[in-house]
């Protein structure tokens, strides 16, 4: 793997994908990490989506927990109720320094031949769904998009391998992270070091910073915001598909900054049935084929309080 030092650029605009390929394979054979510009997405609406995030975050917690996080993982998730446990990059003992909103595809009935299938849990605030659902469409076009890129960029031709994207796995976060004191322990963190688990993470941040990766040396990077810019990075579930050719990341948040920290997150991934596996035409299968639902709940229930198996029961089904 090769040391950097810097976050690569990635331009998208009405460039040929093949040139668009070429330079994601750069960055994210190496980096794992990008800036993403010529994105098309309205910064207005970037802009419109923090407002919501911030006029949500004030509510009195009384709101907030009227929609608390259900085992559909939709709703709010209060600070101090979740912990990276299974992080293999340090050892995780306190939860994560921070609050969020989290929404996922709005299914008016739950599926329940589908792992986290089910409805939205909307507050009452005045224009925040509507915010958060033009945005999260626009992101996931955009999603699309850079998935084709990203097969592209390790030579997968074959239109069959997004067909478990026509129905994908979305979520939208809207994150909160309160200012950690000065003196605060080293092992307490906004986000604890850790690998997202999906496909594809396309990130909008404020100007505070405490975003850092790592690289292979184990030096941690900045990645401040650039304006104009989404921050993309590849996740697990694509680092097994590309067969190791695309790079997940460690990365981690801490904000000593003495200032609220704001970001907002969208994670782009197939369906939740669909079984994880190298494609055709990248290699010999460096991974074994698994299950996304399984690998999901498997995730969430290690790290999430509201996942947690109730006491005397076993894993759900």
């Amino acid at each position: 793997m090769t040391e950097f030092t810097d976050i690569p650029v990635v331009r998208l605009g009405d460039r040929p994908d093949a040139e668009i390929a070429a330079d994601f394979r750069a960055a994210y054979g190496t980096t794992g990490f990008g800036y993403v510009t010529d994105h098309g997405i309205d910064p207005d609406l970037v802009e419109a989506l923090f407002d919501a995030s911030r006029r949500f975050h004030a509510l009195p917690l009384e709101r907030k927990m009227a929609v608390a996080v259900d085992r559909s993982h939709r709703g709010y998730i209060p600070i101090n109720t979740s912990t990276d446990v299974n992080s293999t990059l340090a050892t995780v003992t306190r939860p994560n320094q921070s609050a969020s909103f989290m929404m996922m595809r709005e299914d008016a009935v739950a599926d329940p031949s589908e792992y986290l299938s089910g409805p939205n849990r909307w507050p009452e605030l005045e224009g925040f769904r509507e915010v958060l659902e033009t945005y999260a469409q626009a992101m996931g076009a955009l999603g699309n998009r850079l998935m084709r890129i990203a097969l592209q960029a390790v030579d997968i031709t074959d239109t069959k391998a997004m067909s478990a994207f026509e129905n994908p796995t979305i979520w939208l976060r809207l994150l909160h992270y309160p200012p950690q004191p000065a003196e605060s322990p080293e092992d307490l963190y906004g986000s604890a070091p850790h690998t997202d688990f999906g496909c594809l993470t396309l990130l909008v941040q404020d100007d505070v910073g405490g975003l850092q990766v790592r690289t292979p040396a184990g030096t941690w990077v900045d990645v401040p915001r650039l304006p104009g810019s989404v921050v993309v990075n590849v996740g697990d579930m694509l680092h097994r598909m590309s067969n190791g050719r695309l790079r997940s990341t460690p990365h981690r948040v801490i904000n000593r900054s003495g200032r609220e920290r704001y970001s907002c997150p969208f994670f782009y991934d197939p369906h939740v049935n669909t079984v994880i596996e190298p494609l055709p035409g990248t290699g010999e299968p460096n991974f074994p084929p698994l299950k996304f639902a399984d690998f999901l709940r498997s995730e969430l229930e290690a790290a999430y309080d509201a996942h947690k198996p109730a006491s005397g029961q076993g894993v759900s089904a």
